[in-house]
């Protein structure tokens, strides 16, 4: 009965037996065929069906809190009793940048404190990431804060701030960053990507509307443009690009500072997996670790 239960409180968090299907990755007939199951051995009726929607009944609204009651403690027979019983998967996602900043220390963290979980990275970038923690592909992710409201199942948790700052190739001289942005040609952070917003605001509030000469959304990959004089961009002082110290000039923002937020998102959950807990503890160990704002 546990199978039908998740189903049933999945309809109810959903509205509709196909939302729920795909949330659980079954199809829309199995879905109501435990329903209907789980009606039958009950023997009450839990929905009123009015069209697409499932509205609970008055004996479906008085067995949601119990069967998510139950499903609780059906989580809690499988806790492990000490950090060396905790096993399995976590599929974590994460932005480029995040990769080697946070995560490597965190994942070090966590191999100590529990030896037999078995990671696995799922690189991307946040709105596609957000996409795969919403649909149940990810455990969690590491994004930047998105710029909109999330739906309630999703939990959203600040990690750190990093700051922008302008670079140049190493010949140019002008001490002015605003300066700078409105005379040389621009390698811009893709406008789509949540970063890229960022800059896209910062532009329009200091009325800048510099020369792009080419757009597009990794890090690593416009430092090198700009290394070769293609342009100036405006960068997240994060990642691989910065500990390397690349051939370019970093300039300070000074006032005009701005900065992105780092966040770890995942779905809310009835009794969060202890693999999950132990990931979310460590990074935020780390995290503390990360230059403030």
């Amino acid at each position: 009965m546990i199978r039908e239960l998740k189903t049933f409180v999945a309809v109810v968090k959903t509205g509709t037996f196909a939302a729920a299907g795909q949330q659980i990755g079954l199809t829309q007939s199995a879905v109501s065929a435990q329903i209907k199951h789980l009606e039958q051995v009950l023997g009450v009726r839990l929905f009123e069906r009015s069209g697409r929607s499932a509205h609970l009944s008055g004996a479906g609204e008085r067995a949601v809190g119990m069967a998510q009651e139950i499903l609780g403690i059906f989580a809690r027979m499988g806790e492990p009793l000490g950090l060396d019983d905790i096993q399995g998967r976590l599929r974590i996602g994460a932005i480029n940048s995040a990769q080697s900043t946070l995560l490597p220390k965190t994942l070090v963290k966590l191999r100590q404190s529990a030896p037999r979980i078995e990671p696995t990275l799922v690189p991307g970038v946040s709105l596609n990431l957000l996409s795969q923690v919403d649909s149940g592909e990810i455990d969690l992710a590491l994004i930047i804060n998105p710029p909109f409201a999330l739906p309630k199942e999703i939990h959203c948790e600040a990690l750190c701030s990093e700051e922008f700052v302008l670079i140049t190739p190493l010949d140019v001289s002008e001490p002015s960053p605003l300066r700078i942005l409105a005379q040389e040609p621009f390698v811009r952070y893709d406008q789509a990507s949540f970063g890229g917003r960022l800059v896209t605001r910062f532009l329009k509030q200091q009325r800048l509307e510099p020369r792009q000469v080419l757009e597009l959304d990794e890090l690593d990959a416009i430092v090198k443009m700009v290394e070769h004089g293609l342009g100036v961009a405006l960068l997240p002082k994060a990642g691989l690009w910065f500990e390397r110290a690349p051939r370019v000039r970093v300039v300070a923002l000074g006032d005009a500072v701005f900065y992105r937020e780092l966040v770890l998102v995942y779905r809310q959950a009835q009794g969060m997996p202890r693999a999950r807990e132990l990931f979310r503890q460590c990074l935020h160990e780390v995290a503390q670790g990360a230059a403030p704002r």
